[in-house]
């Protein structure tokens, strides 16, 4: 009798999973559970799709039509409800139970709802799904008044999507400067000198304490009494890894559901993959929540090998992230916050809208951030993911930390 592997979740962890699994074992059941109505769908093509660069069919993660029923792979609409670990079944809201032997949570994450009075108000949108898109594209008309909340990574991807539909945008940042979790004070400066600029308004250090409404439209009342006009209010404060249908069981679940390098939980036959997975870093050696696409798409890939009975090991995922503002690209990788006790290089050109940052611990690149700069980024994220030791050269990029491309020939060579 054939394996039957359950899915919960249609984004790229799932999608992943299923083909692996499909490609490992040919003859296995392969189901798909998701939560929304459309196919499977990438978010991070919504912003392409709110400047329509793409329709929504762009945003489907297979574009060939009947690609899933090709391949063997069953895709229906439902929602998680809970799950009979005893009894090895997935229960579903109006019911149905579907029985599985293997069982992989892949079901996201979804957006925080800061605890703003009047955050529920009809014009006040996170932009996390295909319906919000939608909603969002009928508001962010040319002119109209936006006040995005946030300015974290998700935030500043809708901020670029947001401008170039001519919006008069303000964005309202309770941390002390843009992307808190990727850049320093200098680097993030340069990137709030360059939005504003291009006329986005932008406010750190700032909460925004209340949503009103005001006659037809909304207001939001900052902490310092500051009121903005809005014709639409954007909350991208964070997400949350989707895990609550999984109280009462005995799979543990931290912030999210904790897995080991075969990304197998604390239940034998359930895995979990992507945002709602707590997986390996490979920088700290921890155990955290990493919700980036290519971090769900390499736990989708081992997840599925294993689920298939091969045998497959998570080394860890590097943290990255690459980020067009307005046409300025930023980068983060790794610890590049740095380490304790370890060295930094530092190039600071803000005439040219250049910087860069390495950060070393002992003679090995542990992690790096850029503005400006797009040269040679893939060879610092396999620097800092090799692990590879620079002996002589980390004393070089101290002195000029654009040299990262020779000392990564000079060191390779040498080995």
């Amino acid at each position: 009798m054939s394996m039957r592997h359950v899915i919960i979740g249609a984004g790229p962890a799932g999608v992943t999973a299923a083909e692996t699994i499909r490609r490992h074992a040919p003859e296995a059941a392969v189901a798909i559970i998701g939560e929304e109505p459309e196919p499977p769908y990438s978010r991070m093509a919504i912003p392409y799709l709110l400047v329509e660069n793409i329709d929504e069919a762009g945003t489907h993660l297979r574009k060939r039509q009947g690609h899933y029923d090709g391949v063997g792979i069953e895709v229906a609409h439902g929602r998680a409800r809970a799950v009979d670990t005893a009894g090895r079944a997935l229960e579903l809201d109006g019911g149905k139970r579907m029985p599985y032997d293997r069982l992989l949570i892949a079901t996201g994450a979804s957006p925080v709802t800061p605890p703003i009075p009047g955050i529920e108000l009809p014009g006040v949108h996170p932009c996390w799904t295909l319906a919000d898109a939608r909603a969002i594209a009928k508001l962010a008309k040319p002119g109209a008044n936006v006040v995005l909340i946030g300015a974290g990574f998700i935030a500043c991807i809708i901020l670029e999507a947001l401008n170039r539909r001519q919006v008069k945008l303000t964005v309202v940042e309770a941390e002390d400067r843009m992307l808190p979790r990727m850049m320093n004070d200098t680097a993030a400066g340069m990137l709030k000198a360059w939005c504003e600029q291009r006329g986005v308004a932008v406010r750190v250090s700032t909460r925004a304490r209340e949503i009103a409404r005001d006659g037809k439209a909304l207001k939001v009342v900052l902490g310092d009494g500051t009121t903005l006009p809005a014709d639409l209010v954007i909350s991208a404060v964070g997400v949350r890894s989707n895990t609550d249908f999984l109280k009462g069981t005995t799979v543990k679940v931290n912030e999210g559901v904790l897995v080991d390098q075969s990304m197998r939980s604390s239940d034998p036959n359930i895995y979990a993959a992507g945002d709602a997975a707590e997986g390996l870093d490979f920088s700290t050696g921890n155990y955290a929540v990493q919700a980036i696409q290519p971090t769900a798409v390499e736990h989708g890939r081992i997840a599925g090998l294993n689920m298939a009975g091969k045998t497959a090991a998570h080394a860890g995922s590097v943290n990255m992230n690459v980020l067009d503002t307005l046409g300025l690209i930023s980068t983060s990788f790794g610890l590049w916050m740095g380490v304790a006790g370890g060295e930094s290089a530092e190039l600071h050109e803000p005439a040219r809208q250049r910087y860069l940052n390495l950060q070393f611990q002992d003679d090995v690149l542990v992690g790096a951030s850029s503005v400006g700069m797009t040269a040679h980024i893939g060879v610092l994220r396999g620097m800092i993911q090799s692990g590879l030791r620079l002996r002589d050269w980390k004393d070089k990029l101290l002195q000029n930390p654009t040299r990262v491309m020779e000392a990564y020939i000079a060191r390779t060579q040498a080995l």
